[in-house]
């Protein structure tokens, strides 16, 4: 997924005000409700990329579904919709969340497969690269695309593994038609 600038501008604005407030912590699990919340709800995400619905309404819709978050946080909402950059509003909390992550130096993997891999599985894939730091944090987020047919893709930062079914048999083919 590409970022957009708007979404690392304000998420490196939110980033840097709660560091020197000293509420990083504090902010970053209701940054994870707030992507949990939009991506959930077609209608949510409907509503803030309305044009027809005013600021005024998003800012109270807003204060009354997120009304346990901090000031900090409520703040940054109403700043964002008031901006008219309401639609952006998941790409700025995944985006803060993302450089939280990257200064607490968590990995970010990604493990596509045909099937649900067994736990046993998923360990046995990650131990066997070197892609992997073990000393490090990561966050494994598993995806099922049974048009790969089997094996797997192994994505760690920007470096990825293509062990699949798929990809081999692209590459046979390919012989193939050179031969």
């Amino acid at each position: 997924m590409v970022t957009s600038k708007v979404a690392k501008r304000y998420a490196q604005g939110l980033l840097n005000f709660t560091q020197e407030a000293g509420m990083t912590a504090s902010v970053l699990p209701e940054m994870k409700d707030l992507v949990n919340t939009i991506e959930k709800s077609r209608d949510l995400q409907s509503f803030f990329g309305s044009p027809i619905v005013d600021a005024k309404k998003k800012v109270s819709i807003a204060r009354e579904i997120f009304k346990d978050f901090s000031p900090v946080t409520r703040n940054l909402l109403e700043m964002v919709i008031k901006h008219g950059r309401e639609s952006h509003l998941r790409n700025i909390g995944q985006e803060f969340i993302n450089k939280v992550e990257d200064m607490n130096g968590v990995q970010r993997i990604t493990l596509t497969s045909a099937t649900a891999l067994s736990q046993e599985n998923i360990q046995n894939i990650l131990k066997s690269t070197h892609l992997v730091n073990h000393q490090n944090q990561f966050e494994l987020k598993s995806i099922i695309k049974p048009e790969i047919l089997g094996g797997y893709i192994l994505r760690v930062g920007d470096q990825q593994v293509d062990a699949s079914v798929k990809s081999k048999l692209n590459r046979l083919k390919k012989e193939f038609q050179l031969n």
